[in-house]
């Protein structure tokens, strides 16, 4: 079971059907009991990053969220990923929730239009079990103005626009992906599929 945590913060509807779409078994919650109880945990998100970390902390779920990070499968999307950093510069400067090393800053594109929004080819630097098979060259959907600043070794895809731009990070139990996997056809689909079938 996959508990997509819902804190107002997120277009669950898309994600929804693309787990029912595959048979993935899942609930819609904001309860720290099944946050805890769930075997996986997705962690959505849009709007800004100072917004959702104020609304996971009155929806009462920081510290479900940080369990279940030490001990099975987290994934975030798109703010959902920038919140997993440390920090983040949107609206000034805010705390995020520390599960991987970096910040999240605006999105430096000179020449290109903010939000970066649409298709973009994205590139393998450390296969890790979210990529598990991913042809060359397979694109993502990316609606988002900030992206993350972190250690190579903790990017497992990325594209660029503009700069380069983490797509896929993850550390340990923790995945974040950037693009919207269940807006990105067939190589997003492989991508939460991935994800259900984590060995833990």
């Amino acid at each position: 079971m996959i508990a997509v945590i819902d804190y107002g913060a997120g277009n669950l509807y898309s994600l929804c059907n693309s787990l029912r779409y595959l048979g993935i078994e899942y609930t819609v919650t904001a309860s720290e009991e099944e946050i805890d109880r769930a075997d996986r945990v997705i962690l959505p998100g849009v709007g800004a990053f100072r917004e959702a970390m104020e609304k996971l902390e009155g929806a009462g779920v920081i510290p479900a969220i940080r369990h279940s990070a030490a001990r099975k499968p987290l994934l975030g999307i798109c703010l959902g990923m920038q919140i997993l950093f440390e920090r983040g510069y949107e609206f000034g400067e805010s705390a995020g929730l520390g599960l991987i090393p970096g910040t999240v800053r605006q999105l430096e594109a000179p020449g290109l239009k903010i939000p970066h929004m649409g298709w973009n080819e994205v590139k393998l630097q450390n296969p890790c079990a979210l990529t598990q098979g991913m042809g060359e060259g397979e694109y993502f959907y990316f609606v988002h103005s900030f992206c993350a600043h972190t250690e190579e070794r903790y990017i497992s895809l990325y594209t660029e626009y503009g700069e380069k731009i983490p797509a896929l990070v993850h550390s340990g139990y923790v995945y974040g992906a950037q693009f919207h996997p269940e807006k990105s056809a067939a190589a997003g689909l492989q991508i939460l599929k991935n994800f259900a079938e984590l060995k833990v």
